[in-house]
């Protein structure tokens, strides 16, 4: 069975960090990552990592704050989010696709999410 476990969500202040993982069963995924929601409001991309490469891409929003990596071994990937900011408050979802993907459209499999709150 197929499952992605979130964890690391929190409450932080503005400018402090935070690390959210994801351990994914059932089957390796070629590319894990992260989107994100705020209350009213779509489902963001935030990054993506390859399995082999790895490659990552991120959106523009997150770029030089949040870094994302993997442990294939553990078929876990994490989120580094660092310098947060109020606008970063979220619920952060990882998501896994058999192919690079950017955008929703891309992913096959969802996590349940974590929330992350940052107080300004």
């Amino acid at each position: 069975q197929v499952q992605l476990v979130e964890s690391g969500g929190g409450l932080v202040q503005a400018g402090g960090s935070l690390r959210v993982s994801c351990a994914a069963s059932g089957r390796a995924w070629y590319a894990m990552g992260w989107f994100r929601q705020a209350p009213g409001k779509e489902r963001d991309f935030v990054a993506v990592i390859t399995r082999s490469g790895p490659s990552t891409y991120y959106a523009d929003s997150v770029k030089g704050r949040f870094t994302i990596s993997r442990d294939n071994a553990k078929n876990t990937v994490y989120l580094q989010m660092n310098s947060l900011k109020p606008e970063d408050t979220a619920v952060y979802y990882c998501a896994a696709g058999g192919s690079f993907y950017t955008s929703a459209s891309g992913v096959n499999y969802w996590g349940k999410g974590t929330p992350v709150t940052v107080s300004s």
